[in-house]
């Protein structure tokens, strides 16, 4: 099975939500599942079945998630397969669950049971029809680009009023501006706040230009500890955040100084802690997912290294997950952005021009965090890679990240 997580913002840019999308079969080498497979899941929901497996903490950081069911799933035993807080749940429908006494029935258990309903990919033409369904919703999908938003927005808040409304389908910060200032809409979804920098807008704050200098030093072949140390020490945030991750990781006695850090671990994984509390300290003016996701990307890259044939790299792979919005970071161009600190060739070729021997591990993972199932089912197939190995992987990164860098 694959899994991965969406995120939904406030007007903030907090995420208060995910959604849990997962795909159980390689499309490719099982065509006959997207036509039989919506049967598969007459006897449980898959999205379930991962939240129970790796405890809501885990997932989505004790956070709402949204579950997508099937117009078969819908009837089977949600109420019993659900381990976590029903509150913490919302059950998530399309246009396939018709509005007819059996399925607004359903519902109405479900709903009884604590868990919230949410509707998406219902047309303009058909909010009439499903009015039986609608009155039960919690939480209503409006695609920003299939729609008139602003129409839809009128007609829920006047016929609907309890249905709180998520505006999806945002690709950039402009149009995010401009539905929050419309206002009326409880979460936000899409791709805006990681959209790449084409055109640098603002200045390199004095604090990130020592940071960035750090960066340079510790990604050098061969850097010299005391520098990055005297460079570190300046900071007293970066020196608590680099100790505070290094002590989640190293078991035994505490450490308390860069140098007890470099006995302990090695200048080889000293660097690589570096750049992530570098990394962590330099997007903390950014949304909390922009770092979560950069993150999660450097540790998931490093991960499924082997997968690609790259283990060799996978120290190389983890830079490129934690380089890959720098341009968004940095508000400069990716080129830009990364002569800003010192890279490999093939971490900078990847990044900047999607090309090369660590571009393809690349492509994977933005299409595996995007859902599209149809582009990591060919990549697996091309790769002969197996898709319950990269599900492990994505699962010890959320794990990684919340022990790890969370300390939770």
């Amino acid at each position: 099975m694959l899994l991965t997580l969406v995120p939904m913002f406030d007007e903030n840019i907090a995420v208060n939500a995910y959604s849990v999308f997962t795909q159980k079969d390689n499309m490719f080498l099982n065509p006959l599942s997207q036509v039989t497979g919506v049967y598969d899941g007459a006897t449980y929901v898959q999205g379930i079945e991962a939240v129970n497996s790796m405890g809501i903490e885990t997932l989505s950081g004790d956070k709402m998630v949204f579950v997508p069911v099937t117009n078969v799933s819908i009837f089977s035993n949600i109420e019993e397969q659900c381990k976590v807080a029903h509150v913490k749940v919302a059950l998530l429908i399309d246009r396939t669950v018709p509005p007819v006494d059996t399925y607004v029935n359903r519902l109405k258990e479900l709903k009884a049971a604590g868990f919230k309903i949410a509707i998406r990919k219902i047309a303009v033409s058909e909010f009439q029809v499903y009015a039986p369904i609608l009155e039960l919703v919690d939480f209503v999908f409006l695609n920003n680009k299939k729609i008139a938003i602003d129409k839809a927005k009128v007609f829920f808040t006047k016929l609907y009023p309890n249905a709180k409304l998520i505006a999806g389908n945002i690709d950039t910060m402009g149009t995010f501006n401009t539905l929050k200032a419309t206002g009326g809409y409880q979460y936000f979804e899409g791709e805006f706040y990681r959209i790449p920098v084409t055109k640098g807008t603002k200045d390199i704050t004095p604090a990130k230009v020592t940071q960035l200098e750090l960066l340079r030093i510790v990604n050098n072949p061969d850097f010299e500890l005391n520098e990055a140390a005297d460079i570190i020490s300046r900071d007293t945030a970066l020196t608590l955040s680099l100790l505070q991750m290094v002590n989640r990781v190293v078991k035994t006695a505490e450490i308390t100084t860069i140098r007890h850090a470099a006995a302990m671990l090695g200048q080889k994984e000293l660097k690589k802690w570096i750049n992530t509390a570098v990394v962590n300290e330099i997007s903390s003016d950014q949304p909390n997912e922009l770092t979560r996701l950069t993150l999660l990307r450097a540790r998931f890259a490093e991960n499924i290294a082997g997968l690609f044939d790259l283990k060799m790299q996978s120290e190389e792979l983890f830079l490129m997950g934690l380089f890959s919005v720098l341009d968004v970071i940095l508000d400069k161009p990716m080129d830009e952005a990364l002569d800003m600190i010192q890279v490999s060739k093939d971490i900078k070729q990847a990044l900047v021009s999607h090309e090369g021997k660590l571009a393809p591990v690349l492509e994977f993972i933005l299409a595996y965090e995007s859902a599209d199932w149809s582009g990591v089912s060919r990549i697996l197939l091309l790769g002969n890679i197996d898709a319950d190995k990269i599900y492990e992987a994505y699962i010890e990164s959320l794990d990684w990240y919340r022990k790890t860098i969370l300390g939770a």
